[in-house]
């Protein structure tokens, strides 16, 4: 039986903490693949305007491809995390987002709804994130070097090296996440005037 793992996120951008965190679901959890889910709206995050969504999204398969052929980019229109890994086999997140799901707010403020959303999810593959608390038995071993300083908001502001190498490429070709005046000046080359539309 094909064992397959989802990891969702906003990944903006991904950085290489995020393909260890996927390797490291793959390995200790026993899967053949994992996925990373990509939504337009994700769950606690602000909505993103730039880079655009197709930008983001043909980034994170990019990224997929580097690792060809254990993982792998789709989109999901859903929002929680249950509804997310419906059918697959293991649900990969960090640390912040396992204490995220915990919160009430998501679910309507209701306990009884948290509760069995959470009763759904499958078997789960953590990384953790001091100094977050993460259950032992759901914790991923994740290389120290591989995470360590590393975050999307930091590469965000122009730490391109902790990008993975698909984002990085795009962000050198683009200004994509770090000069938002050049990747604005990409978007009007890349999209023609009216009138050359008509061309």
């Amino acid at each position: 039986m094909t064992r397959v793992g989802i990891y969702p996120g906003s990944f903006n951008p991904p950085t290489r903490a995020h393909v260890a965190i996927a390797r490291a679901a793959l390995e200790q959890r026993g899967l053949d693949r994992v996925v990373l889910a990509h939504s337009p709206s994700v769950l606690g995050k602000s909505d993103v305007e730039r880079p655009l969504f197709r930008h983001r999204v043909a980034v994170l398969e990019a990224v997929a491809a580097d690792e060809a052929p254990w993982l792998a980019a789709a989109v999901t229109g859903h929002r929680l995390l249950a509804d997310i890994a419906a059918g697959y086999e293991v649900v990969v997140m960090g640390a912040d987002k396992w204490h995220q799901i915990q919160e009430l707010q998501w679910y309507g403020d209701s306990e009884a709804e948290r509760n069995a959303a959470l009763a759904r999810l499958p078997e789960l593959a953590i990384a953790p994130r001091p100094p977050l608390a993460v259950p032992a038995r759901w914790a991923l071993a994740v290389p120290d070097e591989a995470v360590a300083g590393v975050s999307s908001t930091e590469a965000r502001a122009g730490r391109l090296e902790l990008m993975a190498p698909a984002a990085r490429r795009f962000a050198q070709a683009t200004g994509a996440w770090v000069d938002p005046e050049r990747y604005e000046r990409y978007l009007a080359a890349e999209s023609p005037s009216p009138d050359q539309a008509q061309d």
